[in-house]
C-alpha cells in the first residue's frame, strides 16, 4: 500500500451543538473474514444484543459481518468489545454517531449469502483489500485537484441512485445504479473514461467501495482506490469538504449531515 505524504489537513471537528443532548450511540462496523460458525455467532449476538436492549441489523455471512448498532454507549460498547474479543474481529473499526432517539425499530440478526451483494463470488476482500487513501489525503488530492503523482483524481460513488441524490462527493461519477450488482456492468461500460485517471471509490461506510475497488482492478483499471471508512469517516476527520448535500443512511435518521447529526430530525 503505498505510504501517504504527512501534510494532510488537520483532523476536523464536528460541531457538538445539534448532537450535545444526543442520547444514543450509533454504531456501522464491518469486517470482510471468513466465517465458519455462523449459526452459533448469529444466535450468540441476538442473545446479547437482546439482553442490551440494543436495536439494528446485523448481518453474518461467510464472508464476514456487518452491522448497525444503537443504544446506550456503554451497551454498544458491550457489543463491540464481544465481537473484538474474538481474533477475526480484532481490528473491527466502528464510525459513530449520535442521535436523540433510536433509529431503529428492533434488533435483527440475519444470515445472508454476502454482507453486501455483488454476484461476483471471485471477489473476496478477506483474500487482499485494494489500496485505500485516508480520508484527509483524499481531500488534499481534491484540494489541489490531482494526486501526489500529478494525476486527474476523481471520485465514483458506488452507491445507489437514490442515495446518491441525497448528496456525494461535487462531480462525482454516478452510474445511476439501482443495486449494488449492477455496478461490475456498469464499470465495464464506462472503463475507457477512468482511463490515466487515478479513481477513489466511496460509499456510506466502505463496504461497497471496498469491493468495487478490488472489482475494479481485477478488470484491468489502474490506479484504483477506495476511500478508507467511507463517507461517514470522511465526516468525521474532515468534514464537508467537497461534498454537496448529507449521507444516506438507511434507518429512521434518513440522512446525516457532514456534522454527523440527523439532517431531517
Amino acid at each position: 500500500m503505498q505510504s501517504w505524504k504527512r501534510t494532510d489537513p488537520p483532523m476536523h471537528q464536528p460541531q457538538q451543538s445539534k448532537q450535545e443532548n444526543a442520547g444514543i450511540l450509533n454504531v456501522s462496523a464491518y469486517k470482510f473474514v471468513e466465517i465458519d460458525d455462523i449459526d452459533a455467532l448469529r444466535a450468540e449476538l441476538q442473545t446479547r444484543c437482546d439482553a442490551h436492549g440494543l436495536k439494528g441489523t446485523i448481518l453474518i455471512a461467510p464472508e464476514g459481518i456487518n452491522l448497525f448498532l444503537a443504544g446506550p454507549r456503554e451497551h454498544v460498547t458491550a457489543i463491540v468489545d464481544f465481537l473484538r474479543a474474538d481474533p477475526r474481529f480484532a481490528d473491527l473499526a466502528p464510525k459513530e454517531s449520535l442521535s436523540t432517539a433510536q433509529p431503529f425499530r428492533r434488533m435483527r440478526v440475519k444470515k445472508k449469502r454476502e454482507i453486501i451483494t455483488m454476484n461476483r463470488p471471485t471477489i473476496r476482500p478477506s483474500e487482499g483489500r485494494a489500496p485505500s487513501v485516508p480520508a484527509q489525503t483524499l481531500r488534499r488530492w481534491l484540494d489541489q485537484g490531482h494526486d501526489d503523482e500529478g494525476r486527474p483524481v476523481v471520485t465514483l460513488d458506488t452507491r445507489n441512485a437514490f442515495e446518491v441524490d441525497e448528496g456525494a462527493f461535487d462531480g462525482c461519477i454516478d452510474y445511476r445504479i439501482a443495486r449494488f450488482s449492477e455496478f461490475p456492468a456498469a464499470v465495464s461500460a464506462n472503463a475507457a473514461g477512468l482511463a490515466g485517471k487515478t479513481v477513489v471509490t466511496f460509499c456510506t461506510g466502505g463496504i461497497r467501495c471496498e469491493k468495487a475497488a478490488i472489482y475494479m482492478r481485477e478488470a484491468g483499471i489502474d490506479n484504483v482506490f477506495q476511500l478508507e471508512g467511507g463517507i461517514l469517516k470522511y465526516f468525521e476527520e474532515v468534514g464537508g469538504a467537497h461534498w454537496r448535500g448529507n449521507c444516506f443512511v438507511f434507518d429512521e435518521r434518513t440522512a446525516l449531515d457532514p456534522d454527523l447529526a440527523p439532517a431531517k430530525a
